[in-house]
């Protein structure tokens, strides 16, 4: 499975959000000078942020973005299904129905097919890992000084 890189930057703008949560909302730009990423595209995955209620947006000069909630509260699933969207990876079309399916009789298809079994457990247990995964689990393994270099970044950067 392949995820857009929206998801890593989505992640790391939550992380560094959830290290400066005491300095207020953030604006895109700032985020994305923070990141070297282009504004325009990042601010469209933190509008869905927002959308999924990751992230809450205030308007207006002292603006920008900040945490909804404590980052005990939101998950690595959170920002994973804000940003790819909520729909499985994995579709089953139930192709072992078409071409030289077609003349098999249809109790041959009551059962669910293994692959879409397997496929579908293999999804669970990926998104049962990332749900169980939250931003302070991620803030308490990062690298030491982690937190506190981004306060002084921020600093630097004209906080």
């Amino acid at each position: 499975m392949r995820m857009g890189e929206g998801v890593e930057w989505g992640l790391h703008c939550c992380l560094t959000l959830a290290w400066l949560e005491d300095k207020g909302p953030m604006p895109t730009a700032r985020i994305a000078a923070w990141f070297e990423l282009p504004p325009e595209y990042l601010k469209k995955r933190l509008q869905a942020l927002v959308r999924a209620g990751v992230l809450v947006s205030t308007p207006g000069v002292q603006g920008g973005f900040r945490l909804a909630r404590p980052p005990e509260k939101i998950t690595m699933m959170d920002v994973v299904a804000a940003i790819e969207g909520p729909d499985e990876a994995f579709r089953c079309t139930e192709i072992r129905q078409r071409g030289a399916g077609e003349d098999t009789p249809a109790r041959e298809f009551e059962r669910s097919c293994g692959i879409a079994v397997a496929m579908r457990r293999a999804e669970l247990a990926w998104r049962r890992e990332l749900a169980s995964r939250t931003l302070a689990d991620l803030m308490a393994e990062a690298s030491p000084g982690a937190a506190e270099r981004a306060r002084r970044r921020y600093e630097r950067v004209g906080g």
